[in-house]
């Protein structure tokens, strides 16, 4: 198994992530190559809290263009982590 700090990015401060942690949901990015479980396990150990759900978003990176020379940006994962009842995470 990797490294638990690995699969989790960072969290996600949005307008939408604020609203969903008043109902104990928190996002965070994460690694494309992580899994629900991985996810479940890592929040865990690092915020010290039980977790009920987990759904996860698979996003493409979009394509950019600098003057004649075109690319695409990195594709990235999305995790919405609802905690049990009672449990909170301070993100500031």
């Amino acid at each position: 198994m990797e490294n638990i700090y690995d699969i989790i990015i960072t969290p996600l401060l949005t307008e939408k992530g604020t609203r969903l942690a008043a109902s104990s949901q928190y996002v965070f990015q994460v690694r494309p190559w992580a899994n629900k479980l991985q996810v479940k396990q890592a929040v865990e150990k690092i915020y010290k809290v039980k977790v009920r759900s987990i759904r996860t978003l698979n996003f493409r990176g979009k394509q950019k263009k600098i003057r004649i020379q075109s690319g695409y940006k990195a594709d990235w994962k999305k995790a919405v982590v609802t905690l049990e009842k009672g449990q909170k995470i301070e993100i500031s």
